[in-house]
């Protein structure tokens, strides 16, 4: 032992090795580290300023607005590692963006899923805080994916998310050699009917860390698989990148229109520049 103490407010974070000043207010959060390239694609600007482990960082603008994004890697985990770190470091607004499955028919494959809300169907956020503890998207970062889906034309739904802990028994999908899990088709029937849009793993930590610590956050996915049509195709994967990063751009509009108004907070009857 050295005598030092493990203290994670130091000014480089341990996990995502980034700093004050190294991240942009807003940050998007897809899980593969190959896909951060992918994101800053249609940015104006960028520059890595992190690489450790799974959690690849950068930060550039997007229209003008400052913008970063760092993955998470697969699964609640390592997500609520990256809120945490982030957070520290002065990130306040987290946009998931990734690829997902659909549980209900009229979703199609390379549509958008915009959550609203997620069944906190992973064990990570259980750590945080009591099981009935909402997982919500901000109102503002929905109003704001809304309105990049619709201004870049993007087919999209809103709804509620299932996040599990696991692809494969916890999304109701057959194991090795066909295993099922205990009350599989129950499950996926419960959730299908209750209105459940699509699952994924990350959604329902990433809103429950922001809800308790006062953040924003929300979640923006493609479709890659529906489990009803069995239809199953990588398509429109830059979809959900694109749309959260004119989300970031809104969202900075937004703020701007609460400040020139002195409001509290901002609602509908803030206009905003588009």
């Amino acid at each position: 032992m050295t005598g030092d103490s493990e203290d994670p407010n130091d000014d480089e974070q341990y996990h995502l090795e980034v700093g004050p000043g190294d991240v942009a207010d807003s940050v998007l959060l897809p899980g593969n580290p190959e896909r951060v390239a992918k994101v800053v694609d249609g940015w104006e600007d960028h520059e890595i300023v992190g690489n450790h482990r799974e959690y690849r960082t950068a930060t550039g603008t997007h229209e003008g607005t400052p913008i970063s994004v760092t993955s998470t890697g697969i699964g609640s985990p390592s997500a609520a590692i990256a809120v945490e770190e982030l957070a520290r470091v002065g990130a306040d607004t987290f946009l998931r963006v990734g690829s997902c499955g659909t549980i209900r028919e009229e979703a199609s494959v390379g549509d958008l899923v915009i959550t609203t809300g997620a069944v906190r169907q992973e064990g990570t956020s259980d750590e945080y805080v009591r099981e009935d503890y909402p997982a919500s998207a901000d109102h503002r970062v929905v109003s704001a994916l809304v309105a990049a889906a619709e201004e870049l034309g993007y087919d999209y739904h809103l709804g509620v998310t299932c996040s599990t802990d696991s692809f494969y028994a916890g999304q109701s999908r057959p194991g090795f050699g066909g295993f099922e899990a205990r009350g599989t088709e129950e499950r996926l029937d419960e959730l299908r009917e209750a209105g459940v849009l699509n699952f994924e793993m990350e959604a329902a930590s990433i809103l429950t860390l922001a809800g308790l610590y006062g953040l924003r956050a929300g979640a923006v996915c493609t479709v890659y698989a529906n489990r009803v049509t069995g239809e199953f195709r990588t398509e429109g994967e830059r979809k959900a990148a694109n749309c959260a990063s004119l989300a970031v751009t809104y969202l900075e509009r937004m703020d701007e229109a609460v400040a020139a108004a002195d409001a509290d907070r901002w609602h509908a009857g803030l206009s905003i520049d588009r």
